[in-house]
C-alpha cells in the first residue's frame, strides 16, 4: 500500500510538473503581450491598396524569447509569420533577449540583480546549457529561427547578406509572400565579456547588436542603469568589430553617453531601433531631440514604437503622430518602424493590422511616397547599404 502511495504521490508531482511546463510560459506571456481590446481598426480602400504596395520592415520584435511556433498563428502575443504576411511585412528583425533585471524600469536597475529571463528559459525546457549561460542563451534563440527558416522556406528566409535582402525583395514583387529575418542581439552582455563571441553570433547568423538592455554591462552604460557612462575599452572593441564586419550597431537602451562615444567613432552609423520622440513624449526612454538629430546625421535611422511609454498614446493615430513628428525633427530618410512587439508591451494591435497604421498615416496628410519610406524603404535603404555582401 506503501509503495501504492507513493506512485500516486509521484504521478501527481509528474502531472504538475508536466503542466506547469506546458501552461506556465504561455500564462507568463499573455500577462506581458497582449493587445487592447478593440473593435476592427476602420482602414479606407485606397489605404488598402497603398499598404498592398509597400515593402514594409520592423526593426525589433522578442517574439522569439517565447518559445512559440512562428508558422503557426497564435491567439497569444503580437507576432508570428501568419500574422506578419497578413499585415504584409517583408522584413522582421527578431531580437534575442537574454537577460532582464527582476523589478525592471526607465530609470535605474542594478546591474547583479536577479534575472527574470533564467526562470523563463528553464520553465520553457530550453537546453541546459542555456540556463546561466547568455550566449548560449543568444545561440539557442537564434538555432530557433533558423530552424524554423529551414522547415518553411516559403515562408521564412534568414537574411545575412545585401544578396539575401534583394534576392527576398525580387521574389516578393514576384508574388512571394515569404518574410525575411534578420537575428539581432539585445544587449551586449550576450557576448559574456568576450569578443571572439561576437563571431560566434555572427557565424549563426546575427547581423544586429544592441550595446545594452536595462542595465549597464561590460560594453557599457544603459539608459536605464546605475550612471551614465559611455563605452568601456571593451565596448569601444565591440563596436570597431561590428563596423568591420558590417553589423548594425543598435543604441536603443544605451545611455546618451554611450551613445555620443559611439558616433564619435570612425565608421559608426548606428540605429535607434524601438523608441519615441521626446518632443512628443518626453520620457527618459526616449533620447533628446538633439542627440536623435546627431543619430540621424550620421546616416542612421529611428524606429518609432508602437507602445504608450515611447508614444504616450499606442493607438495607430498616436503612433501615426510620432512617425510625423519624427519625421519633421530628423527628415523623411531618417524614420522607420521599431514596434517592440512581443517585448513584454501592450499594444493596440498587432502585426496583422498593419494597414491601420497606413490609414493613420494617411490621415495626418503624409504623402505616399513618405509614407512608403517610413514603413519600410528607409530600413531597406539602411540594410542594402550596411549588410556584408
Amino acid at each position: 500500500m506503501g509503495h501504492k502511495w507513493l506512485k500516486g504521490i509521484a504521478g501527481v508531482v509528474i502531472l504538475g510538473a508536466a503542466g506547469f511546463f506546458t501552461f506556465a510560459p504561455g500564462m507568463v506571456e499573455n500577462g506581458q503581450n497582449s493587445v487592447v481590446a478593440h473593435d476592427p481598426w476602420p482602414v479606407s480602400p485606397e489605404a488598402a491598396a497603398l499598404h498592398a504596395r509597400l515593402v514594409i520592415g520592423d526593426w525589433h520584435s522578442d517574439a522569439l524569447l517565447w518559445d512559440r511556433d512562428l508558422t503557426k498563428r497564435s491567439p497569444r502575443g503580437h507576432v508570428d509569420l501568419p500574422r506578419l504576411r497578413e499585415g504584409n511585412v517583408a522584413v522582421q528583425v527578431f531580437t534575442t533577449v537574454t537577460k532582464s533585471p527582476k523589478g525592471q524600469n526607465y530609470d535605474h536597475n542594478d546591474t547583479d540583480a536577479a534575472d527574470n529571463i533564467t526562470p523563463l528559459v528553464i520553465a520553457e525546457l530550453r537546453p541546459p546549457k542555456t540556463w546561466f549561460d547568455l550566449t548560449e542563451r543568444a545561440l539557442d534563440q537564434a538555432a530557433r529561427l533558423n530552424a524554423t527558416a529551414e522547415r518553411a522556406p516559403d515562408q521564412l528566409r534568414v537574411i545575412r547578406t545585401k544578396s539575401d535582402l534583394a534576392d527576398l525583395l525580387a521574389a516578393r514583387a514576384g508574388g512571394a509572400q515569404t518574410v525575411g529575418g534578420i537575428l539581432g542581439a539585445e544587449g551586449g552582455h550576450a557576448l559574456s565579456g568576450d569578443l571572439a563571441n561576437l563571431g560566434r553570433l555572427y557565424d549563426a547568423g546575427f547581423r544586429l547588436l544592441g550595446l545594452t538592455h536595462f542595465f549597464d554591462n561590460e560594453l557599457g552604460g544603459s539608459l536605464h542603469g546605475t550612471e551614465d557612462n559611455g563605452l568601456t575599452p571593451f565596448g569601444r572593441q565591440v563596436v570597431s568589430d561590428l563596423v568591420t564586419r558590417h553589423m548594425v550597431i543598435d543604441l536603443a537602451h544605451a545611455s546618451a553617453q554611450m551613445a555620443r562615444d559611439v558616433l564619435a567613432m570612425p565608421g559608426t552609423r548606428p540605429i535607434v531601433s524601438h523608441t519615441g520622440i521626446h518632443g512628443v513624449c518626453p520620457v527618459k526612454r526616449n533620447y533628446p531631440d538633439d542627440l536623435m538629430q546627431a543619430i540621424a546625421a550620421k546616416g542612421g535611422v529611428i524606429g518609432i514604437g508602437y507602445w504608450t511609454d515611447v508614444t504616450c498614446d499606442a493607438t495607430p493615430a498616436g503612433v501615426a503622430a510620432s512617425i510625423t513628428a519624427a519625421v519633421a525633427l530628423l527628415g523623411e530618410d531618417h524614420v522607420s518602424l521599431g514596434s517592440d512587439f512581443d517585448g513584454a508591451v501592450e499594444t493596440d494591435f498587432d502585426s496583422s493590422e498593419l494597414a491601420a497604421l497606413t490609414q493613420a498615416l494617411r490621415d495626418t496628410g503624409l504623402s505616399e511616397p513618405v509614407i512608403a519610406k517610413v514603413m519600410g524603404g528607409n530600413m531597406m535603404r539602411y540594410l542594402t547599404e550596411t549588410l556584408p555582401d
